[in-house]
């Protein structure tokens, strides 16, 4: 989800004029006058987490909202047989935990780095305060809803009409964009998601993750390294992500 606006260097959560620059870059704050955008910098707190570290956990109670300046942090749920489900994965220039923040309830999932991330929390209290004043911040949360919306009926979708193999290799597509490294085999996807991580991410079972990554390797779309992912040809990965309709 994140783009090249929103994209910040490690040192981004360090100094209040890059947590500035951090807050006018992001989806939210772009657009806002320069002093308020100021004003809720020095009252936000930087944050950084080592990998597996959680942020906060499912019905605790909403006290920030917090932006991605480094890093991959797992949105996630647990059913009651102890099972946990990936709802999406926040990367730098992402905010989240406003659905908490805006309407006072508990948190509706927990929040785990996938990698060192470094992230700044703006506090509720200051966040509701600006919102009141700004229009345009509001008419941003709205759309960020919108977005997260969208997002989920497009999972849902996929989960009810698309085979494993197309929505694996749409995954591993949008993993190799966000999180690739261009090497001379291929794309290596640096984000440090092993098959259980993609099994909770897209609803079913390691094995058969397991089973679909071995049948990517010998159509020659990827290769394993350890841990970690190769994407070797991407245009033919991409297609294999698109619904056969899509792709005739």
């Amino acid at each position: 989800m994140a783009t090249a606006d929103g994209r910040a260097s490690a040192a981004a959560v360090t100094s209040l004029p890059a947590r500035t620059q951090l807050l006018a870059r992001s989806f939210l704050f772009r657009g806002l006058d320069p002093v308020l955008l100021e004003r809720i910098a020095r009252l936000s707190q930087p944050r950084r987490l080592g990998v597996g570290e959680t942020l906060f956990w499912e019905d605790e109670p909403a006290d920030a909202l917090y932006g991605m300046a480094k890093g991959l942090m797992r949105i996630w749920v647990h059913g009651p047989d102890g099972r946990e489900l990936t709802l999406n994965l926040m990367e730098s220039g992402d905010f989240f935990g406003e659905i908490a923040l805006l309407d006072g309830l508990p948190r509706t999932a927990s929040a785990t780095a996938l990698a060192d991330t470094e992230l700044v929390s703006v506090p509720r209290a200051a966040f509701l305060d600006l919102m009141a004043q700004e229009a345009k911040l509001a008419l941003h949360i709205i759309e960020l809803l919108c977005e997260r919306l969208r997002h989920n009926t497009d999972r849902i979708r996929d989960a009810a009409f698309l085979d494993l193999g197309t929505r694996l290799a749409k995954t591993l597509e949008a993993l190799a964009m966000g999180h690739g490294e261009a090497t001379p085999e291929g794309i290596v996807i640096t984000a440090k998601l092993n098959q259980s991580a993609l099994a909770q991410l897209l609803g079913v079972t390691r094995e058969a993750i397991n089973k679909q990554l071995k049948q990517f390797t010998s159509e020659g779309l990827i290769a394993t390294r350890g841990s970690r992912i190769v994407v070797r040809d991407s245009g033919a990965l991409a297609a294999r992500g698109r619904p056969k309709e899509e792709s005739d």
